[in-house]
């Protein structure tokens, strides 16, 4: 692209709210650039607890709009993208002390009428809270809420025996690293330019349009995209952008909030999730993860620098531990975690007294002194999509006349086959490859879904797809990584566009990016 070329959109940020943004707008014919200063989904969008879902405990806060809109996305985003994501069912164990979480709206409605609850959640709440959750979405795929015997069902078998009965609802999980980079690869198919590892420097209003400097990771090199519309995903770094880089004067800001997980062995064996609640009032999920894992978490924690990396502090990791032992017959010990991550959630400051109670929602704001500007904030991984659309719908008094809303159902790259056709694209691939096993097989469908064959090739054997890193990571799908989704080192690889970090060591994900700076540098 010439420095002297004027697209119609130039985006910060390449987390999922930037990509998915660049992706409809790419789609509806505008010419869009996009410069993301690490990696995609760098920050945030690889760290969530990786769930499509409404938010069961956003209803105690009345955001009844914001949950009704989540749950009527997770089916319209299952049927997109059925290789990455996949029904899940959630087991809310019950107990008589389970407690709000400070004063909800809820909490407050109850203390006035039922005093004598002393903020408790009683069984009839949350009867109520999933009856709700089974209908605001106009449910189609999704198996209803239902009462669970957990002295008999298989999933009370881990779990201590004060619980004697919860109740078993549905969501989805989301590989959600993954979802950004096939959102990203979708939006350069359909023309728009992705540019990792380029930092933003400067954005400058003139002529009515905008000069934006950049700069390359990598080499030190300096250069220029011009745009008639400035759109600001930075992600936790909204205000940055805002402040700093292209000077707006604007008083509306976001609210960082931590929230870290812990990866453990597998604790049971099934493949259900559980919703946990403390005595605290706070909640916690743990999810079947890749296979041999478990995943717990998350924590809401004040995050007040954002140039500070968040990392999983040790009392997070050991408040999760004794939150999870709350309810599971064997103790979890710190040896037991072999993993943690943590992110910043960008929350739109809306002056909640704390971090659990700031809105989840997004809040799209233009400035048009001068060239426009978009500036996004807050957002849930659920409702990229909308929010997207209703980007768009922001910028189009900016733009002028361009195409209608058209990304609902429209499949991402590999998702091209039906909900509930991941067994047979994975029995098939067995067939065709004989030399992969099924969790071989598996892993590319989940991945790549029918890309796997595309991905493969011709192959007839391991030797075929070259060399292997370990974990049946070969040189031919780190290939297809670089050449197709965007991934520049091994940590790209093994910690988003996969989690094989999980089963690679750290000597083997070393030579990895060895390899990878080698084949860059031909």
């Amino acid at each position: 692209m010439a420095q002297d070329d004027i697209v119609d959109l130039f985006i910060i940020g390449g987390g999922i709210n930037g990509v998915g943004i660049a992706r409809d707008a790419a789609g509806r014919g505008l010419s869009v650039s996009l410069a993301e200063m690490n990696d995609l989904g760098w920050a945030t969008s690889s760290a969530s607890t990786k769930l499509f879902h409404g938010g069961l405990r956003y209803l105690e806060y009345f955001e009844i709009g914001l949950v009704r809109k989540a749950l009527i996305e997770r089916e319209t985003l299952l049927r997109a993208m059925p290789h990455i994501s996949w029904p899940m069912r959630f087991v809310l164990p019950y107990h008589k002390d389970m407690r709000f979480e400070g004063d909800t709206p809820t909490s407050k409605l109850l203390s006035v009428f039922m005093p004598w609850m002393k903020g408790r959640r009683p069984a009839w709440l949350i009867r109520l809270g999933l009856f709700l959750y089974d209908n605001l979405g106009g449910r189609e795929i999704l198996p209803a809420t239902r009462k669970v015997d957990l002295t008999t069902d298989e999933v009370g078998q881990g779990i201590e025996d004060r619980f004697t009965f919860g109740y078993e609802y549905s969501d989805c999980w989301v590989e959600d690293a993954r979802l950004v980079v096939l959102n990203a690869r979708d939006a350069e198919a359909r023309g728009a330019e992705i540019m990792v590892q380029t930092k933003v420097t400067s954005a400058e209003r003139a002529d009515e349009h905008w000069v934006i400097s950049l700069t390359d990771g990598e080499t030190g090199e300096t250069f220029e995209r011009r745009a008639k519309m400035l759109v600001n995903a930075g992600g936790p770094w909204v205000e940055d952008v805002i402040r700093q880089v292209s000077r707006t004067n604007s008083s509306e800001g976001v609210r960082l909030v931590r929230g870290s997980h812990i990866v453990t062995k597998r604790l049971f064996q099934h493949d259900k999730a559980y919703f946990f609640q403390g005595e605290d009032g706070r909640i916690i999920f743990a999810i079947p993860y890749e296979t041999d894992f478990t995943l717990i978490g998350t924590t809401d924690a004040e995050h007040t620098d954002v140039s500070s990396k968040p990392v999983c502090t040790e009392e997070e990791r050991d408040y999760l531990i004794k939150f999870a032992n709350g309810y599971f017959k064997h103790d979890i010990t710190k040896d037991d975690v072999v993993w943690t991550y943590s992110g910043v959630r960008p929350l739109y400051d809306d002056g909640a007294k704390s971090a659990t109670a700031a809105t989840r929602d997004y809040v799209l704001s233009v400035y048009d002194d001068g060239a426009p500007m978009l500036n996004v904030f807050g957002g849930k991984i659920t409702t990229y999509r909308k929010l997207a659309e209703n980007a768009l719908a922001k910028i189009a008094p900016f733009i002028g006349d361009f195409a209608d809303n058209w990304t609902a159902g429209v499949a991402l790259p590999g998702g091209d086959f039906p909900v509930d056709g991941v067994q047979d694209l994975i029995e098939g691939l067995v067939v065709d490859y004989p030399f992969l096993d099924d969790a071989w097989a598996k892993r590319l469908v989940r991945a790549y879904g029918t890309d796997a064959r595309r991905m493969l090739g011709d192959a007839g054997a391991p030797s075929d797809l070259g060399r292997h890193f370990g974990a049946n990571l070969t040189e031919r799908e780190v290939r297809w990584l670089m050449a197709k989704e965007f991934a520049r080192h091994g940590d790209d690889i093994v910690w988003r566009r996969s989690k094989l970090g999980l089963r690679m060591s750290v000597a083997e994900i070393n030579l990895l990016d060895e390899w990878m700076q080698t084949e860059r540098g031909r």
